[in-house]
């Protein structure tokens, strides 16, 4: 009878471990929605004429979190965030980015979209961009691909 219980319980410990295995390869890099970025003056609406470029990772999860850290060059930015609105369109902010260095913007802790943005999101509907003093509407732009 001990035996079997043994055998039980080392059963149940692989289950478990087999289970913790699933979710840390979950929470893999690559398994999120990760995407590398480029932002350039020409995807604003209207288009900018301008040499400044950003970069970065966006990632939005399956849980609606957001983590997002972008980098811009060849201008001096003055605001960075997450909008809502397909290509071609301009929309509303529904994450502000955090200054965290100079032109360096990052998702504040805790973000996460509402269940009708993460839906905009998978139909490729965000978009993220800086804004300058110069161009007070934003000055470089990439659109989110799900």
């Amino acid at each position: 009878m001990k035996i079997e219980i043994v055998r039980t319980h080392a059963r149940q410990l692989a289950f478990a471990a087999a289970v913790a295995l699933v979710g840390a390869c979950a929470s893999m890099p690559g398994m999120t929605n990760a995407e590398t970025v480029t932002m350039v003056g020409t995807n604003e609406v209207p288009p900018v004429t301008t040499t400044a470029t950003g970069s970065g990772t966006v990632t939005i999860n399956p849980d609606h979190t957001v983590t997002a850290k972008i980098t811009v060059t060849g201008m001096t930015a003055t605001a960075a965030h997450i909008h809502e609105a397909a290509a071609g369109a301009n929309g509303p902010v529904i994450v502000p980015f955090t200054k965290t260095a100079d032109n360096v913007f990052e998702a504040p802790a805790g973000a996460k979209l509402t269940d009708a943005q993460y839906a905009s999101y998978k139909a490729g509907n965000l978009y993220v961009n800086a804004h300058s003093a110069a161009h007070p509407g934003g000055e470089i732009r990439a659109q989110l691909k799900p």
